[in-house]
C-alpha cells in the first residue's frame, strides 16, 4: 500500500530546501507527501535552533504527534515520527529521553542516510539516532532531483560556518564550512531551469564564503571558484532569469562578488547582510570580525556598482553588556544605511555558545529597545515602498494571492506585488506598474497584458 510523509520545516530558508530533499530521499521508499499530519504514515519534524525556546515547540508539537500514535495504535496502525534539523543535532538523546514515541532522531548533516534510519526502525530499532559528520558529504549521495513546485526555488551550494559568533549554534550543529563542487551547483541549477523555474536563490549558512572545486584547467590543478565567479557562471544558463543569495557576512564581500552586483543582469538588487548591531564593542563581543565603520564602507562600495541595491538585514536587541551607547550607535547605522527591510529580535541565549553565561540586560531595556529599533525599520521599509508608487518594475509571477482575482509575485527588490487579473501568470516576467501600498506589499497593474518583459534589466524605469 501507498504511504504518506507529512514534513514540518521550521525556519530558515536553509531547511526549506533539507525538507525538499528528505521529501526526495524517501519517496524510492513508497512515501508521498501529503499536507496533513493526521492522515501521515510519517512525520518529520525539520527543526530550527536559531529562534526563542524553539526546543520547547518541538517538544509540544511532539506530545501531540505521541497521542496521536498512541491512537493510530489502538486501531492496528503506526505512525513512525522523526525529528531532524538543528534541534535534534543539538538535543540527540534528550529528544528520545524526553519524547519516548520518536523512532528517528538525525542531524542536518546526515538526512541522505534515512532510507537506512526508516529500515532499522521499522525492524524494532527503539529511538535510532545519527548525529555524525560524516566524512562523504551529503549531497554526493542524495538523488538527483528535478523537481519544481513552481517558477522559483532554493538551491543549497554551501553549508556549516567557521565563524563561532558567540550567540550562535550553527557551528554546533551544522559543522564546518563546506562547498559543493561547481559542477554539481550547476548541474542542478540546469535540471531546475528544465523544470520551470525562473529565479533561483543560492542558499548557505555563509554564502559568501563559498569557495567550490571547479574543473581544473591542466590536469592535476584543482582550483577553486568564490561566489562571485559561481554568480557569472550560473548566469550563463538560458531560461534562467533571476538569481539571488542569502546568508551572507560582511567579512567575506570580496572585491569580485561586489563586482558582480554591478556586472550579472541576472543577479537580483537585493542584499540580505546580517550586521547584528551598530556598536564596535558589541561586535566585539560578538565575535563577528569587523566594525560597523567597515559594514558601512562595504555598503558604500555596493551601492557605487548598484546604486538601486535595497538592503536587508539582521539585528541583535540587548546583547549582554549593551549600553544605551550601545543602541544609540545602532540606531545611527540604521539611520545611515537606510535598510528596505530588517529582522530584529531581542537576545535569547543559546545553550552551550558562550554568551549563554554572560550577565544579561533587563528584559524590560531589551523590549523599550527593541520597540524603538523596529519602529526606526518599518518607517524605513515603508518610504522604501512608497517610493515604489509610479515605477514600472518587471515582477515574477508565482502564482495566485491570497483573494481571487488576484497573482502574486515578486519585484527585483524582493517586494511582494499583488495584480488585480484573472490570468494565470505563474512564471511570467511581467512590467507592472506599481499603484499603491499595503503593510507588506506592494498593489500593481500590468503595463501589457500578455507581453513578456523585453528584457531582464532589473533597475527601475521611470
Amino acid at each position: 500500500m501507498a504511504k504518506t510523509v507529512f514534513i514540518k520545516t521550521y525556519g530558515c530558508q536553509m531547511n526549506a530546501y533539507d525538507s525538499e530533499r528528505m521529501g526526495d530521499v524517501l519517496a524510492p521508499l513508497g512515501f508521498d507527501p501529503t499536507d496533513r499530519a493526521e492522515a501521515a504514515d510519517m512525520v518529520v519534524l525539520n527543526t530550527c535552533h536559531i529562534r526563542e525556546k524553539a526546543a520547547e515547540k518541538v517538544f509540544s508539537k511532539l506530545g501531540r504527534l505521541g497521542a496521536l500514535k498512541r491512537d493510530r495504535r489502538a486501531q492496528g496502525q503506526d505512525l513512525m515520527i522523526v525529528v531532524a534539523g538543528c534541534v535534534a543535532q543539538a538535543d540527540g538523546t534528550e529528544i528520545l529521553r524526553r519524547a519516548p514515541q520518536v523512532d528517528i532522531v538525525v542531524g542536518p548533516q546526515a538526512y541522505h542516510r534515512l532510507p537506512e534510519l526508516v529500515e532499522r526502525a521499522a525492524q524494532g530499532g527503539a529511538g535510532v539516532i545519527d548525529l555524525e559528520f560524516p566524512l562523504d558529504s551529503k549531497f554526493e549521495r542524495l538523488p538527483v532531483s528535478a523537481r519544481a513546485s513552481g517558477a522559483t526555488a532554493f538551491l543549497s551550494v554551501q553549508e556549516g560556518c567557521d565563524k563561532f559568533c558567540t550567540f550562535c549554534v550553527v557551528p554546533y550543529t551544522r559543522g564546518v564550512e563546506y562547498s559543493r563542487p561547481v559542477a554539481a551547483v550547476a548541474a542542478e541549477a540546469r535540471r531546475l531551469v528544465a523544470a520551470g523555474v525562473r529565479e533561483i536563490t543560492l542558499l548557505g549558512q555563509n554564502v559568501n564564503a563559498y569557495h567550490g572545486q571547479a574543473p581544473a584547467l591542466t590536469p592535476g590543478a584543482a582550483r577553486e571558484w568564490g561566489l562571485g565567479r559561481l554568480l557569472r557562471h550560473l548566469a550563463g544558463i538560458e531560461g534562467l532569469a533571476r538569481i539571488r543569495y542569502s546568508t551572507s557576512h560582511p567579512s567575506d564581500m570580496n572585491d569580485d562578488l561586489i563586482a558582480a552586483h554591478g556586472e550579472v543582469e541576472a543577479l537580483m538588487p537585493y542584499l540580505h547582510l546580517p550586521v547584528q548591531s551598530g556598536s564596535d564593542p558589541i561586535l566585539r563581543a560578538m565575535n563577528r570580525g569587523y566594525t560597523a565603520d567597515f559594514y558601512l564602507r562595504l555598503i558604500d562600495r555596493l551601492r557605487a556598482v548598484r546604486p538601486d541595491l535595497a538592503l536587508s538585514s539582521d539585528f541583535i536587541v540587548g546583547f549582554p553588556g549593551e549600553t544605551e551607547a550601545d543602541h544609540a550607535a545602532t540606531l545611527a547605522l540604521v539611520r545611515r544605511v537606510e535598510f528596505a527591510q530588517a529582522y530584529s529580535f531581542k537576545f535569547s541565549p543559546r545553550p552551550g555558545t558562550p554568551a549563554a553565561n554572560l550577565p544579561a540586560v533587563p528584559e524590560a531595556q531589551k523590549i523599550a529597545r527593541l520597540d524603538e529599533l523596529q519602529a526606526l525599520l518599518r518607517h524605513q521599509q515603508e518610504a522604501f515602498n512608497r517610493a515604489a508608487i509610479g515605477r514600472l518594475l518587471p515582477v515574477l509571477f508565482t502564482g495566485p494571492g491570497r483573494h481571487g482575482g488576484q497573482q502574486l509575485g515578486r519585484s527585483p527588490y524582493c517586494q511582494a506585488v499583488h495584480v488585480a487579473t484573472d490570468a494565470d501568470l505563474a512564471g511570467r516576467i511581467l512590467e507592472v506598474r506599481m499603484r499603491g501600498v499595503k503593510p507588506n506589499s506592494l498593489l500593481g497593474e500590468l503595463a501589457a497584458v500578455g507581453g513578456m518583459v523585453p528584457r531582464q534589466d532589473a533597475r527601475v524605469r521611470a
